[in-house]
């Protein structure tokens, strides 16, 4: 990560701000284990924080469910588990589906300009995944962020935009903890979502979708890295 972060505006962010991304970041691409011990001298440390702004920060991650607070016992890593992969699959599917629907119908040229740009640069991180360049693995899990991110982008609702947003970095919390790459199939279901979305096919799109989620929750659970963090 960069020493320094910016917001949305391109300004620098606050101390408190810079701590809760950094944090945040580092429990989604696994630099913070699951069930792992936060303890707060070593983070005051690690990321520069005071004691006082990082309880507010992790306070704050477990309200939004990365963290677990346990009262006396401070703070840890939330676990990860079958079943919460499903459930997070199960909402991932719900709201990029509707959210495709949306997008598609209201979707224009810049749109298209958008979504395709998206799906070149994720294009090139699958090639060298497919190479075997595993140094890549947090670039290549922003482009398909990015990707589906640009697919849904013409929706209309930022509430729905941040309800996806929300559940898709859990969900990719998993994906990065279990080493999720599926190869030539997942190459091809990007590129299958892109010829649907440039001709607005949106039952195509939510098909191979669901098919994208599905094939991604049985990779995860059938690996050895996720029985390992779990």
């Amino acid at each position: 990560m960069n020493d320094i972060l910016m917001d949305a505006a391109g300004l620098p962010q606050s101390t408190a701000e810079r701590g809760y991304a950094l944090i945040r970041s580092d429990i989604i691409f696994g630099r913070l284990a699951p069930d792992e011990k936060l303890k707060l001298e070593r983070l005051k440390a690690r990321y520069g924080v005071s004691v006082s702004t990082l309880r507010e920060i992790l306070n704050r991650l477990a309200s939004e469910g990365f963290v677990v607070a346990e009262g006396q016992r401070g703070f840890e890593v939330a676990p990860i588990s079958a079943e919460n992969l499903k459930e997070l699959s199960s909402l991932r599917t719900l709201l990029e589906c509707y959210a495709l629907e949306l997008s598609f119908a209201a979707g224009d040229m810049e749109w298209e300009g958008l979504v395709v740009a998206a799906h070149y640069k994720l294009h090139q991180m699958e090639l060298r995944m497919l190479a075997g360049d595993e140094s890549i693995r947090e670039q290549w899990k922003r482009y398909d962020w990015e990707f589906h991110q640009a697919l849904i982008s013409a929706c209309g609702s930022r509430e729905l935009i941040a309800a996806h947003a929300a559940v898709f970095d859990k969900y990719l919390r998993y994906q990065m903890l279990s080493l999720t790459f599926r190869g030539e199939t997942s190459v091809r279901e990007h590129q299958e979502m892109l010829e649907a979305a440039l001709s607005r096919d949106t039952a195509k799109a939510q098909k191979i979708l669901r098919r994208h989620i599905g094939g991604g929750v049985d990779h995860s659970l059938a690996s050895k890295a996720f029985k390992k963090a779990g």
